[in-house]
Order: structure tokens, then C-alpha cells, then sequence
């Protein structure tokens, strides 16, 4: 049985949006979803359907189009929604540290990767001269760059994909982050690479009690890595629960047709998912699957289904469940 934990950070029904040229159109419905310490949540789900903007959500590191419409983000009990500019400056980095996308492009060329990781060190852990220098070095030590004291001085070219996102982790680390974004951590990588980075992540996991937050399209990294699964589809958490009850048992029809289109050593024929997710500008009455649904009734072109309860902290918003 899967036992719940008090969360350090919940989001609560988060509405979101974007002013296009043709008006507002609203990209998250109601996204509700919570981090455990110590415990890697996964946000799945195709590309578009809201993952990233859910996440940086948490942050407000929005685009200057994006305009949160309801809802709450909850740290530690206060409202990061309500929060100033200057203390969620404090936040960033320091609490919640955020592993972006593309490690190619993340750190600055034309400084050192020792100069960046101190500028980290100095801003939030108010460190500086050998103090801070040996900080730095031990978070290159701790994701496993050889030589760190010397690659201190090198620039991020002199990096390959895979380092460059261990000095990223490394930034989080320096930090003591309580919290850790990581927004498809190992794009990019070569699967050997993947299997490294994934594996210093549920290191910092389980030795820091850090909680994690893993957006991914990636079912297979979830379900050899995540804890607990939140399903989403075109702006909403259609499933979500703990990883072994979701992959055991996945109760919404999408649920269902993504793990049914991973490849397996079966030699049956791979099967995809009819139609295209919809875009920020299609209005879909009802539920938004319907339209790609194999079981589709009445109920589900008029009405938007509710997550209910289908197990041990299981939900799933499907009418047919």
C-alpha cells in the first residue's frame, strides 16, 4: 500500500493562460498536483499538453503572454502565487532549483563553469572566497565530474551533454535546494548518458530527501524511476497516483493508449494513438480526449469528467472508468 506523506509543495487548481492575437485562450484546467519530500513525482504526457508551463508555473518563469487566471502553489505553507519579486528570488535556486530542458544551452559560454557555479554559491549560500571555492568543488564532486578541481576552469564547450548536465545538477546541489525541477533532464543524451543522470538523480533523491519533480514524455524513465505518476492531456491531470498502481492498473483511456505505444521485446505490432493532441486555439466541448477516445460516449462530447477515486490514491477522470 502507498502511504502519503505530507506534501512540500501543492498545487492546487492552477488556471493558466496566454493573450494571443486573437484574445485569451486558457491552457491549464484545474492542475492540481503535490511533491512529497524525498519523492520523485512524474508529470507525463505528449509534448504541448502542459507539462513545462505547469512546472514553471511554480517558479513564474512564464513568458510575458502567460497570465495565471486561479489557483494556488503552496511551499512550505505560503502561497508562491501571492509571493514579491524579492522573495521569489529567495526561492529560486536556493529552495527550488530548477534542471532545465537542453543542457547545450544552459550555461553561459563565455564564463567558466567554476565562475558560474560560484555565482550560484555566492548569490544563495552567501559564500565567497575558498569557502565558496570548495563548495563548488564538492558539488562537482558529488555528480561524479572527475578531476573538479581542475574542471573548474573549464568552459562549458569543453563539456560534453552529459557534463553539462551534471554542472547543472551540481548548481542545484550547491544550493541545498529542497526541491529540484528537473524539465526532461536527459534530452539530447545517448541512453547510456540518460541511464547516468537518472541515477544521480534518485541518488540526490533518497541521500538529501529532496523532492523531485520529473517532466517527461519518457514512460519507461517513470517507471523505473518515479514514485508517483500525474497524467496530462491538453491542459489537464487526466490520471494520477503511485507508479506501481498506475502502471499495474491505468484506469483513463489515454493512460492506456500511451503505454500500449511503447515499444516492447514483444514482436506484436506497435500501436499509436489515432488523431493529433489539440492546439492552445481548438475548443473542445466535453472531454478533451474524446475526439481521439476508442470509448467515447454521449456523456463525454458534453460534459468535462471529474478525477475520482479508482484505488489506494488512484484517480482517474474517464466517465467509463
Amino acid at each position: 500500500m502507498y502511504y502519503r506523506l505530507m506534501p512540500i509543495l501543492e498545487v492546487k487548481n492552477l488556471n493558466l493562460g496566454f493573450n494571443c492575437e486573437c484574445g485569451f485562450r486558457q491552457a491549464l484546467f484545474n492542475v492540481s498536483f503535490s511533491l512529497e519530500k524525498g519523492k520523485m513525482h512524474a508529470l507525463v504526457g505528449e509534448s504541448g499538453c502542459g507539462k513545462t508551463v505547469s512546472a514553471m508555473s511554480i517558479l513564474q518563469l512564464l513568458p510575458k503572454t502567460a497570465k495565471i487566471t486561479g489557483g494556488e502553489i503552496l511551499f512550505d505553507g505560503n502561497n508562491l502565487l501571492e509571493a514579491s519579486a524579492k522573495e521569489l528570488q529567495h526561492t529560486r535556486g536556493a529552495k527550488i532549483a530548477l534542471i532545465p530542458q537542453d543542457p547545450m544551452t544552459s550555461l553561459n559560454p563565455l564564463y567558466t563553469v567554476g565562475n558560474q557555479l560560484l555565482e550560484v554559491i555566492k548569490i544563495h549560500q552567501h559564500l565567497k572566497g575558498k569557502e565558496a571555492y570548495n563548495k563548488a568543488v564538492e558539488a562537482l564532486e558529488a555528480v561524479q565530474i572527475p578531476c573538479a578541481e581542475e574542471r573548474m576552469k573549464a568552459y562549458p564547450h569543453e563539456f560534453s551533454g552529459g557534463m553539462k548536465q551534471r554542472a547543472i545538477i551540481a548548481m542545484a546541489l550547491a544550493c541545498n535546494a529542497e526541491i529540484l525541477i528537473a524539465d526532461e533532464p536527459t534530452t539530447a543524451l545517448d541512453v547510456t548518458i540518460q541511464a547516468q543522470i537518472m541515477k544521480l538523480l534518485k541518488e540526490i533523491q533518497t541521500n538529501t530527501n529532496t523532492a523531485v519533480l520529473l517532466i517527461t514524455h519518457d514512460l519507461a524513465l517513470v517507471g523505473e524511476n518515479a514514485d508517483y505518476v500525474s497524467v496530462m492531456y491538453a491542459g489537464r491531470i487526466v490520471e494520477t497516483g503511485p507508479a506501481k498502481e498506475f502502471f499495474a492498473n491505468p484506469r483513463h483511456p489515454y493512460s492506456t493508449a500511451l503505454l500500449r505505444s511503447l515499444p516492447s521485446n514483444r514482436s506484436s505490432k506497435l500501436e499509436t494513438i489515432q488523431g493529433q493532441p489539440p492546439n492552445i486555439m481548438q475548443d473542445i466541448k466535453g472531454c478533451r480526449f474524446h475526439p481521439r477516445c476508442p470509448k467515447c460516449i454521449e456523456v463525454c462530447t458534453e460534459e468535462v469528467p471529474k478525477l475520482d477515486n479508482v484505488g489506494v490514491n488512484h484517480y482517474s477522470a474517464c466517465f467509463c472508468n
